[in-house]
């Protein structure tokens, strides 16, 4: 029977958790990739190296590796060093890519190098190779610049809501990209960051109508907490109600919510330190998107190294529970 094709739009931890479960089904998998990320490592792969942001292409590598490929390149890809001057911080996944750049003289060759080593079970596609920045504008009428100043602002701004995302300069998109989108059974569209990981890819020119157009059937994931600058105060309805403004309405067929929190109250008190909260599932039974609720966060709490110096997701989706739930879809 032919493979049904599976599309993920996002980036970060959520792509990376999606792809790591679905790589167990006998799927066609494609997964469209941010590439405005300018925190961490990718600032020195963008600033120093002047290359595009590769640590969500590369979470994305290790997800879909094969069985066959060795456990130790699959470690070696995750590993951040953790002393060094001007090194501390980076991964060698993200410096071997920038070496293999600079070997073959071509980002998109490195990228495609790099997932015949790993036998990547899948594609991986920027959705664009221009270098560009997001610009956040917030209804109090400021605007930032920078996709980590937006995933991080300060403790005032963070409070606003944002009102429209961009790309500066106009972006042109992966057209690999959108063929993956216009032949996609199922398109997934999340977790992770709302504007950061999410909507950024649906302003590149040319995505947004794709998805829409596509005759595939849409699924958002909601995000089991809410992030201080992006979602603060929100819940689930706000989360699918922004995600309209950029694909229309009627575009999501399904909505993935988890109905099972066993947090601990010490993992809420760290979260509460961040301004982040439980998502609430305010959404009911609305007729034009079929809302399915299962047991899906992960009883794991996430400890990220001491050399890793952004916010990560303390409490995250379960792998094998998620997967099990898309492809109920199909």
């Amino acid at each position: 029977m032919k493979k049904k094709k599976v599309v993920v739009i996002g980036g970060g931890t959520g792509a990376y958790t999606v792809l790591s479960g679905l790589r167990k089904y006998p799927l066609e998998l494609s997964v469209i990739i941010t590439m405005m990320d300018s925190g961490g490592s990718n600032r020195v792969i963008r600033d120093e190296f002047g290359l595009l942001p590769t640590s969500d292409i590369r979470q994305c590598m290790v997800a879909l590796a094969s069985d066959k490929s060795h456990e130790l390149l699959r470690k070696l890809f995750t590993y951040r060093y953790s002393v060094g001057t001007g090194i501390s911080g980076m991964t060698f996944g993200n410096l071997f890519m920038a070496a293999l750049t600079d070997i073959f003289g071509s980002q998109e060759q490195a990228i495609q190098k790099t997932c015949e080593m790993l036998d990547v079970q899948g594609q991986i596609f920027p959705v664009t190779y221009d270098s560009v920045e997001l610009l956040a504008r917030y209804d109090n009428g400021k605007q930032i610049l920078g996709e980590h100043y937006i995933d991080e602002p300060d403790d005032e701004q963070g409070k606003h809501k944002i009102v429209e995302l961009e790309v500066i300069p106009e972006a042109r998109v992966n057209p690999k990209a959108l063929k993956a989108i216009k032949e996609a059974d199922l398109i997934i569209l999340g977790p992770g960051d709302l504007y950061t990981s999410i909507i950024c890819n649906l302003v590149v020119d040319g995505v947004a109508h794709a998805t829409t157009t596509s005759k595939a059937k849409k699924v958002f994931i909601m995000n089991l907490m809410t992030k201080f600058g992006q979602t603060f105060g929100f819940y689930a309805s706000d989360h699918i109600q922004t995600l309209e403004t950029y694909l229309g309405k009627g575009v999501i067929d399904y909505c993935l919510v988890n109905k099972v929190n066993h947090y601990s109250k010490s993992v809420l008190e760290r979260y509460k330190e961040e301004k982040a909260f439980v998502v609430k599932d305010d959404l009911g039974n609305p007729s034009a998107i079929k809302v399915i609720r299962r047991k899906l966060s992960s009883k794991k709490v996430f400890v990220k190294p001491g050399s890793d110096k952004l916010k990560r997701s303390l409490i995250r989706h379960d792998q094998t529970n998620l997967a099990r739930a898309i492809v109920s879809l199909l």
